[in-house]
């Protein structure tokens, strides 16, 4: 082969390479004399090409190239041709090259068929032996595509633009790789076990999220990237829109993406105002994601976890603050908070205290120790002037709340004029679904629930006998459950305590599906606030503030400090619920 290209007279130049690190330049064409044959011939109509280890020529234009740095995964350029007029194969590739030519320019390449391990599935790609510059031309245009396709494949590698609006559903792989994830429709993709039982239909919802879901990449493999070149300016929140999307549809890390070729058009979603629920007695519920104080006089950085420095606790501080100040909570469980004790410097007095600064009468519950020996535990503050403990507060500590699910807290309390009911208030934090240590039933049984259900529902079935002994001895039958449960709406956890006859606050909106947290670019909620059957006959509205799981990490307080209100102070959104409890 390469004594007959040093034979041929060309002024073009070409590019030989004898190995994926080096490629000597010759004068010649790439296998002038050797067939051209369609791109569409050589990817066919299943996953795998049906010439994989054949020897090809192909010709088309180049539309991308992939910036990746040394060492990445892969590194080359997509090119394309006219097709074959069969809509079922691509006309489209990838061509493995260490450098490559630039988009617009059309090629001949002669080398071999592979396929790609892409993670799940293959990418059909060309072993690059020689390449010859044609000259410049006209890209093919893109394929417009208003909704997502039955199957990618026939696409794969091809130019295409989305004609409809992508809803931004994802920004967790934005600082990591530069991925931001969106999806077809105006609906929200909901976690499938928030809508479904454990099932066939979970199953199909899905299938059918993963169908609408795309990765949107910045054409590079690189890890933590300094600047998302697509973007101007912060990432969009959860909710935002996007159009003028337009890119080489790419298969790789599991999944089809499209390598973006130009900046989308962003119409960013608006940060929601505080929650309006009514009644005349506000009791909220939120995640701290782990507020650590040090050692509580500036030192003791960085903490187990939480705040790495004493700026960062300050910003924490402040975000959580602004957020329970703008629920006007006069009750407030608290989840993902050290496990320091009660005292002047323990995190909980700090964030009493931080609350406070301005002339707040806020308190919080206390235990006298934990609850609970893990390094983090729930918690109960109220505002000393809407609401009074009634009696001693009560915990539940035993082989699997402890050892698993953080113990509950239980405060019955009665509003501050004295005339209202007793109601009592358990704060509660589950069993996470993380797989560590995870073995038998509370393995993941691949049903949708993850690791670890098999404690969360007993957690929930242990938790419901507790409350109907009346462990703070109120006498009175208004209980409310409130916290991260771990556990999707439709999972077996909250299942069970609904069947057992509590009733879940945000039943009623089912136009607007609720949800406190985004996972894998999926919503739906962990947190619950559910009441007995007395109490719910006083809840007059019931809502989230979407502060936090609609927004981009970089946001964080981490990340983020000098960013001021009460945004990303968490990963979870806080939720608040409005009672009629100042009157008999």
């Amino acid at each position: 082969m390469i004594r007959t290209l040093l034979r041929l007279a060309s002024a073009r130049l070409v590019s030989v390479c004898l190995a994926p690190s080096a490629c000597l330049l010759l004068a010649g064409a790439a296998a002038a004399q050797d067939p051209v044959i369609a791109i569409g011939t050589i990817q066919g109509t299943g996953e795998r090409s049906p010439l994989v280890g054949e020897e090809v020529v192909i010709e088309g234009v180049v539309t991308a190239t992939l910036g990746n740095p040394e060492g990445a995964p892969r590194r080359g350029w997509f090119l394309q041709d006219a097709g074959d007029g069969d809509a079922a194969t691509s006309d489209a590739l990838f061509v493995i090259d260490n450098g490559g030519p630039p988009p617009g320019e059309r090629v001949r390449v002669q080398g071999t068929v592979v396929e790609l391990n892409a993670g799940a599935g293959t990418l059909t790609a060309i072993q690059l032996r020689a390449v010859s510059f044609l000259g410049p031309a006209r890209q093919p245009p893109p394929l417009v595509l208003g909704a997502p396709p039955a199957d990618w494949e026939p696409y794969e590698g091809m130019r295409v633009e989305i004609g409809a609006p992508l809803f931004v559903a994802g920004t967790h792989r934005l600082g990591r790789e530069g991925v931001l994830f969106a999806h077809f429709g105006e609906d929200r993709l909901r976690t499938p076990t928030e809508a479904f039982a454990p099932g066939p239909e979970a199953k199909a919802l899905a299938a059918d999220n993963a169908r609408r879901l795309l990765r949107l990449d910045d054409g590079s493999d690189q890890d933590r990237p300094s600047s998302v070149w697509y973007l101007d300016g912060d990432p969009p929140r959860i909710g935002s829109r996007l159009t003028r999307v337009e890119g080489v549809l790419d298969q790789w890390g599991g999944a089809y993406r499209l390598q973006l070729t130009r900046a989308p058009k962003v119409k960013a979603a608006r940060r929601p105002a505080p929650p309006k629920v009514g009644g005349d007695l506000r009791i909220a519920a939120l995640n701290l994601e782990n507020l650590f104080n040090g050692d509580g006089a500036g030192g003791g950085f960085p903490t187990p976890r939480g705040a790495r420095t004493p700026a960062e606790l300050e910003a924490q501080l402040g975000r959580l603050t602004a957020t329970i100040r703008g629920l006007d909570a006069d009750v407030a469980a608290l989840m993902e908070l050290e496990n320091d004790g009660y005292g002047p410097a323990s995190s909980i007095a700090q964030l009493v205290s931080a609350l406070n600064r301005n002339g707040g009468d806020w308190r919080f519950v206390d235990a006298g120790q934990g609850p609970g020996s893990d390094q983090i535990r729930v918690g109960l503050i109220y505002r000393a002037s809407r609401v009074a403990p009634v009696g001693a507060p009560a915990t539940l500590e035993d082989d699997l709340f402890g050892s698993r699910s953080r113990p509950p807290l239980a405060q019955s309390f009665r509003a501050g004029n004295g005339e209202g009911p007793v109601f009592t208030v358990v704060a509660n934090h589950f069993k996470s679904k993380g797989c560590g240590e995870a073995t038998g039933a509370d393995a993941d049984q691949k049903d949708g629930q993850s690791c670890w259900n098999a404690a969360r529902t007993e957690s929930a079935r242990r938790l419901d006998a507790w409350l109907r002994s009346d462990p703070t001895r109120s006498g009175s039958d208004l209980r409310m459950i409130v916290g991260d449960l771990n556990a999707y709406r439709m999972e077996d956890p909250v299942r069970l305590l609904v069947d057992a006859g509590w009733r879940d606050a945000f039943e009623s909106r089912r136009d607007d599906p609720p949800y406190s947290y985004v996972y894998d670019s999926q919503a739906g909620r962990l947190d619950h606030a559910l009441l007995s059957p007395s109490l719910a006959t006083r809840l007059v509205g019931a809502a989230e503030w979407h502060t936090n799981a609609d927004e981009p990490d970089s946001r964080g307080y981490q990340e983020a400090p000098a960013q001021r209100g009460p945004w990303r102070s968490s990963d979870h959104d806080p939720l608040v619920l409005g009672f009629r409890l100042r009157k008999p």
